[in-house]
């Protein structure tokens, strides 16, 4: 197995490190390429993968070959090695946002295996949960391959693909919401007198237990809500004042500005 990503950005980089990790590929089997010298050396000595010379040594070395870039970067890339994708025949795995597979086709061919795949910023410290798709020329066994790739940096999903927009909110936008809550959470404490870095500390703590046992626990929010609230106690009485200004309307509110934002972008591109 060789894989090859073109792109070595925060994204690419945290997956080559959960891939070499977690043992899912030895890094000499790994090569990148990056047009940016420094982030390319930084990733080659922290993971020991290879480096390249350009995005056309990547496709030719590699059976599976990862679009680790900018949305707006790849027509580019594509001029480059698109020809050179469509005669070599590897997995194209792309986690470009708001690039559909049907785009990734007409650069490509519908005969190019083509598997869409959607990380978040968890994956980072291997907490990502990542909702992956496949073309009608992906094999099982690829689409299998990819999900377990986007494994090595947590938790990894099939969804049909126009599901995608929905998933990229909830998890790929959502992240930004929740260290904003976060920091809203550890400003009230520090009103109360704690130091900040305390404060944040814990915030941050209960937000990943809370979703632990929603996660792993199986448990309905609702139901963990009700466990929570003590008749007239302190926590009925600060969720009082979420849902009085509206902070549960707001959320669903984010969600669907976040949908129709990433239909505009889409539109605008094609």
């Amino acid at each position: 197995m060789s894989i090859g990503f073109i792109g070595a950005g925060n994204m690419a980089s945290a997956i080559v490190r959960g891939i070499v990790e977690s043992g899912y590929a030895a890094p000499g089997d790994i090569l990148v390429s990056d047009p940016n010298p420094g982030a390319l050396s930084a990733l080659v000595a922290q993971t020991g993968v290879q480096g390249a010379a350009g995005n056309a040594e990547v496709v030719a070395a590699s059976s599976t070959v990862v679009l680790a870039v900018k949305p707006q970067v790849l027509p580019s890339v594509f001029e480059e090695v698109a020809a050179r994708m469509v005669a070599a025949g590897p997995l194209v795995v792309s986690i470009a946002a708001g690039t559909p597979i049907a785009k990734l086709e007409r650069w490509l061919s519908p005969h190019v295996p083509i598997v869409r795949a959607m990380p978040n910023v968890n994956a980072q410290v291997r907490q990502a949960i990542s909702a992956v798709a496949g073309n009608g020329a992906a094999s099982r066994d690829q689409i299998d391959s990819v999900l377990a790739m986007f494994g090595s940096v947590g938790d990894a999903i099939e969804l049909e693909e126009r599901l995608f927009r929905a998933f990229m909110a909830i998890a790929g936008s959502s992240p930004a919401w929740t260290f904003l809550y976060i920091d809203a959470l550890a400003r009230g404490a520090v009103a109360a007198g704690m130091p900040k870095a305390l404060a944040l500390r814990v915030a941050a703590k209960a937000v990943a237990g809370s979703a632990s046992l929603v996660d792993d626990g199986g448990a309905h929010p609702w139901e963990l809500i009700d466990r929570v609230s003590s008749p007239a106690g302190t926590t009925i009485a600060g969720l009082s004042v979420l849902e009085e200004r509206g902070l549960p309307s707001a959320i669903t509110q984010a969600v669907r500005a976040t949908v129709e934002r990433d239909k505009e972008i889409s539109a605008g591109s094609d």
